[in-house]
């Protein structure tokens, strides 16, 4: 992609000729601002403007809004063509200022109408245009000497805006002509030559301007590609205010811009928007300020597609369409922060009018200003701020639609389910290790790496080996290897380096020989997790693994790996150790199941042989119940005391679960009740009835309840 497109230079040629000193009889009046004139006062003449004096204010306006919405990487060259062409200022960024045109084409003077028109041409004008297109500006000199190799990548593209009085198309068609052959001249001496640079494309904007009342002679004519370098358009305008809405339009489409209408803007005292020009403290008005900025301020609504609803409005018969933005009453100081995706500089369309004045001295004063869409229902929504920053105006972008920010996501939502163990506090400290910091322009680094290039160079070291959850990871878990792995992702290590290097691992072998614990994760395992051997077999692996993706940067980087992979390789006295000491904590686990298991057997048995003996009894008695010959019953005995109750045989070994809830129910339900008397005087569980009565009638009773007659 080659830089530098079009709008990069833009060459203004204004044709300085008798004819364009003809008036372009447009009246101005000059005498609306008396309000109350004397008897006997002549009233004053209107005025009109000549061709020369409407093309050089157009322009001018033109160049106003360039250098307000881009101050620096767009340039302008304007050159006035009469009897010789005069070049008012050059490419350079001083140069390029409405001050420095002003004052230049004071020192030109209107046109001389006295003077020959066949010694006066815009043909001069043209020639000195495509030459100054040649001519290398600061900007693309500064990215050839920075692009060497890629030189051709800088391109040298440009515009011409000619604003003069054509005779009709075949004298349009002879400026074009001129401007082709010109170019191929120019570009064969910028061919041998190291100050200029051939013209790639060059756009032709020809706006033929003539008087009011008179019939045009030159016809409209949209882009057309004259050869593979040149392309033209004509316009051909009205001198007065139709020629000033041409060049606002052509500003926008050139410069890729849009507009902005801010209506209601209150101008009453109370808001202290303009106090210095209120006189009357009892009215108020609402006015709309047109501004114009880079049509990246409008890239929501053409996404979204609300367009309608942000107030779009067509201007011009359908040329020109600008977006409606309220003024919000509740206005905001600038220290007051708001979610921004985009900050672009703006310029009124009416830079002399009240309102913009007033608008313009309000926001330079300090003051931000929030702008909603106007909308017919709903609630309002502030999409756009106004603010200065630096003297400068900008129009600032609001996120409309819910903010990230407002709802961040949740830490724990991450790639593969919920995972909360991520290392939150390391992931902080290797932030503040890798912060980018402006760095000076004379600085010079021996290796001569840029410092970006060496910004890449650290966090591809320090991210070669950093496991982003908890549980993936021992070594930095462990105090104990914190200098180890600071070091080792160095790009140099001194000799003082690699001692620290060395003791921290003689340190954890220190540790592991006193078998210390180790923060081994134990999430998704069952038991105490792995033995204490298995843990330090864990540690070394991801401490070697550590180690090897920096051992190729230097030799110290290489004798650490060496002093790891030593340590690790135990003598056989140490080995022997380590397997007794297994076999021991295999031993201890094995009787500690074993005790366990026993314990879970006898209780097992104990209710198991409880359970037998409570069916064996409900069998029995059932049998005794449904037997014909069973004798009788035994007489049942009242159950006033606790203490009678015989608790049963205690079992050997410890009492079961069952068995104490069968005691505790039975004591429960001997206090509930009292035997009745009929049974308690029984005999063989039989009681006579009505023996008052038999003993009246001289009855005698039996033991078996039967009577004797």
């Amino acid at each position: 992609m080659k830089m530098f497109s079009v709008a990069h230079k833009t060459v203004f040629v204004v044709d300085h000729c008798p004819y364009m000193a003809e008036s372009s009889r447009q009246q101005v009046e000059c005498d609306v601002l008396t309000k109350s004139r004397a008897q006997g006062v002549i009233p004053l003449a209107p005025v009109s403007k000549s061709l020369w004096t409407c093309a050089v204010e157009c322009s001018m306006e033109y160049c106003r809004i360039l250098f307000d919405v881009y101050p620096k990487d767009k340039l302008v060259n304007y050159i006035v063509s009469d009897s010789e062409f005069h070049i008012l200022n050059t490419w350079r960024r001083e140069d390029q200022s409405t001050h420095e045109l002003m004052s230049a084409l004071s020192a030109v003077g209107p046109p001389n109408p006295r003077e020959d028109p066949e010694c006066c041409s815009i043909l001069h004008g043209l020639v000195a245009a495509v030459e100054a297109l040649c001519k290398i500006t600061e900007l693309q000199h500064e990215k050839r000497t920075a692009l060497m190799d890629t030189a051709e990548r800088v391109a040298n593209r440009g515009r011409i805006i000619c604003l003069t009085n054509a005779k009709s198309d075949t004298h349009v068609r002879m400026l074009e002509d001129c401007i082709q052959e010109t170019i191929s001249e120019q570009n064969k001496l910028a061919a041998g030559s190291d100050r200029l640079m051939a013209i790639q494309q060059c756009d032709l904007v020809l706006v033929h301007i003539y008087p009011q009342g008179e019939e045009t002679l030159v016809s409209d004519r949209p882009k057309k590609e004259i050869s593979p370098l040149l392309t033209s358009e004509v316009h051909s305008v009205r001198a007065g205010r139709h020629l000033a809405s041409k060049l606002n339009i052509l500003v926008q489409q050139h410069f890729d811009l849009a507009s902005t209408t801010i209506t209601n803007i209150p101008m009453k005292p109370t808001l202290n928007v303009c106090e210095q020009e209120e006189q009357h403290a009892n009215t108020s008005a609402n006015y709309d300020v047109e501004l114009l900025h880079h049509r990246d301020a409008h890239i929501e609504f053409f996404k979204s597609g609300d367009l309608h609803m942000a107030g779009t409005s067509t201007r011009e018969n359908g040329v020109k369409e600008t977006m409606t933005l309220k003024w919000c009453t509740p206005r905001t100081n600038s220290i007051e922060l708001h979610y921004c995706t985009g900050a672009y500089r703006i310029s009124p369309t009416d830079v002399n009018s009240r309102p913009s004045s007033c608008l313009t001295n309000f926001l330079l004063n300090g003051r931000s200003v929030l702008l909603e869409q106007p909308r017919k229902s709903g609630s309002k929504v502030i999409s756009h701020m106004l603010s200065s920053h630096g003297g400068e105006i900008f129009l600032h972008v609001l996120n409309s639609n819910r903010s990230t920010l407002e709802d961040p996501p949740s830490i724990s939502e991450g790639c593969g389910g919920r995972v909360t163990d991520y290392r939150i506090t390391d992931f902080g400290e290797f932030m503040r290790d890798n912060r980018l910091t402006p760095v000076a322009e004379s600085s010079h680094n021996p290796s001569g790496k840029l410092p970006v290039e060496r910004a890449k160079a650290q966090l591809e070291r320090y991210t070669r080996y950093w496991p982003m959850i908890i549980s993936q990871t021992t070594i930095f878990n462990m105090q104990a290897v914190v200098p180890l792995a600071n070091l080792i992702v160095k790009e140099l290590l001194t000799e003082e380096d690699l001692l620290t290097c060395q003791k921290t691992i003689y340190n954890l072998v220190d540790m592991e020989r006193k078998s210390d614990p180790l923060p081994i994760s134990t999430v998704g395992s069952r038991g105490k997790g792995p033995k204490r051997d298995e843990q330090y077999r864990i540690m070394w692996n991801e401490l070697e693994t550590l180690v090897k993706t920096h051992a190729g940067a230097t030799d110290r980087h290489q004798r650490v790996l060496d002093c790891i992979i030593a340590c690790r390789s135990k003598p056989p006295e140490e080995e022997e150790r380590k397997k007794r000491g297994r076999k021991r904590e295999e031993r201890e686990d094995r009787t500690e199941k074993n005790g366990s298991k026993e314990a879970e057997d006898k209780s097992w048995q104990e209710s198991e042989r409880l359970k037998g003996l409570l069916e064996k009894e409900d069998q029995e008695s059932e049998v005794i119940k449904d037997s014909p010959d069973s004798p009788e019953p035994l007489n049942k005995k009242p159950r006033l005391i606790s203490e009678d109750v015989q608790p049963p045989e205690r079992a050997k070994g410890p009492a079961t679960l069952l068995s104490m809830w069968t005691n505790r129910i039975t004591v429960a339900n001997s206090r509930k009740h009292q035997e009745f008397f009929g049974r308690a005087g029984s005999v063989n569980s039989k009681f006579e009835l009505y023996q008052h009565l038999k003993e009246e009638n001289g009855i005698d009773t039996h033991e078996n309840g039967k009577a004797a007659r």
